[in-house]
């Protein structure tokens, strides 16, 4: 088979992007290298759905952030899921944060965000009583909030294999080769044949431009550290708290999450290895400090755990990158896609449909596209009645796997069967959280390998926790005889 258009990289960009294009009467494929898709940078950031004040006016970023946020409230309702437009406060400590605040601004009204207004300390105080008392005024932009990114991207990838995507994981693009019009892919999982490309691969975008002789850009990891609070801390503060930012980033944020946590970071390290998500005490002490700077009230005792993501970050840019290759034009890079790059992937997406148009690719639309995508119902979200129902239909429903998260056996067993379902712990965890609470797994782990090992079909000793080599037994304890008090026979 020869696909319309392929897309590497499951990420959020990818995903929006397959998203849209299934709408259309065309042959899509998306290939991902890891196991699960969100495994990059969708899986590891701070979830923040930017309004679009600190992007350059006239730029791609700008103009993509914008109109992302302005198109999120509405897909994540199509796709279920959760989104809190909470607003976001960038707080000044002094009279020169505070003329930062002004020429931030001015730049958001360039961008077109809107009811963008000064807080005076006193505002400030009434509406986030928590920040710190040195304080002396705020940008506070409405149109900011919070969504869970791992799960939107799971969304958008579930509907657009609903809507005849194909999605080939476990699928390394090692090589491409272009013969009479036709891209040819060898990957790990074997060939696959295409008249477009869409380079989405984050991190590695530079590596899967190169294939087709396009040197034209460079990317290096910057990693983030962040720190998760207990939801004890949750309620803390109801808005996004910034600082003012810097060259390296919009610095260290204090946020509530889509669940009830609270979430502190990141830092900002630029790095050489495109797959070190490793965590460090310096760099988690200086998350903890710039966080107390803006909230010293955080309970540092109330940490559940921490982890670090990587953005793609471009060497000498500062712009996202959306065009077809100088070296060939049915390859469409769509790299460099850091910050603000999770608002910006639905409107991201609808910029690669107008490329492709400009390519000459026919854009017919489907008569059955449907945009909508069911999640799976959680047991917190129940009421009795809902609950009792769902238990007399599946009495999993009714069996509690994660006592800190309240996620039921019926759950882990749906997020195991969806259109685009866990296949290892971690996936489990990001579909329905089981192992996302205050225990991090401790108590609930071994039993959510049980059901995926009896889901799956596979042996216990093949359940891994993040696809690969990660598996989480090795083989069984030589089996004694305990009857006469445990003496080995």
């Amino acid at each position: 088979m020869i696909y319309d258009a392929v897309i590497i990289g499951a990420g959020v960009t990818g995903a929006f992007i397959a998203r849209k294009l299934s709408r259309y009467k065309l042959d899509v494929c998306v290939v991902e290298k890891e196991e699960d898709v969100a495994m990059g940078a969708s899986k590891a950031n701070s979830g923040i759905v930017h309004a679009g004040y600190d992007p350059v006016p006239g730029s791609l970023k700008a103009l993509m952030n914008v109109r992302g946020n302005r198109l999120m409230e509405d897909v994540c309702r199509e796709l279920e899921v959760p989104f809190k437009r909470t607003g976001s406060l960038v707080l000044a400590f002094n009279d020169e944060d505070m003329r930062k605040l002004e020429d931030i601004r001015r730049r958001g009204v360039a961008n077109g965000v809107p009811g963008l207004e000064i807080w005076s300390e006193a505002q400030i105080k009434e509406m986030e009583p928590a920040v710190a008392e040195n304080v002396v005024g705020a940008l506070y932009a409405p149109t900011a909030g919070i969504v869970c990114p791992y799960e939107l991207t799971l969304g958008a990838v579930e509907n657009a294999v609903e809507n005849g995507v194909e999605l080939k994981l476990g699928s390394e693009v090692k090589s491409i080769a272009f013969e009479d019009g036709i891209f040819k892919l060898q990957c790990s999982s074997g060939q696959i044949e295409s008249r477009y490309i869409i380079n989405a691969a984050g991190l590695y975008a530079d590596k899967i431009s190169s294939m087709v002789g396009d040197n034209s850009f460079f990317i290096i990891p910057r990693r983030g550290e962040y720190l998760l609070m207990d939801k004890s801390q949750g309620s803390l503060v109801k808005r996004v708290i910034f600082q003012p930012p810097s060259a390296m980033g919009k610095g260290i944020l204090v946020t509530p999450t889509v669940d009830g946590n609270l979430l502190i970071g990141p830092n900002a390290q630029d790095i050489q290895d495109k797959e070190d998500t490793s965590t460090t005490p310096e760099g988690l002490s200086q998350v903890k400090q710039g966080a107390l700077k803006s909230v010293p009230t955080i309970d540092m005792h109330e940490v559940i755990t921490s982890f670090a993501g990587l953005r793609a970050k471009l060497v000498d840019e500062d712009d996202f990158i959306i065009k077809p290759s100088a070296e060939n034009s049915r390859f469409i890079n769509v790299a460099g896609i850091d910050s603000p790059g999770l608002t910006s992937a639905p409107a991201i997406a609808e910029y690669v449909v107008g490329v492709m148009k400009s390519q000459g690719v026919m854009m017919k639309e489907k008569e059955d596209f449907n945009p909508l995508r069911k999640r799976t119902r959680k047991f917190t979200e129940m009421d009795d009645s809902e609950l009792n129902e769902a238990i007399r239909i599946n009495p999993a429903y009714g069996r509690i796997i994660c006592r800190c998260e309240k996620v039921s056996e019926g759950e882990i067993i749906d997020s195991i069967r969806r259109t685009v379902g866990a296949r290892s712990l971690d996936g489990v965890k990001r579909r329905v959280r089981a192992g996302m609470g205050r225990c991090q797994g401790g108590f609930c782990a071994p039993r959510v390998a049980e059901i995926l090992s009896r889901e799956l079909g596979i042996p216990m000793e093949e359940v891994t926790k993040s696809g690969g080599n990660s598996r989480i037994l090795t083989g069984r304890i030589k089996e004694q005889d305990f009857s006469d008090g445990g003496d080995d026979k």
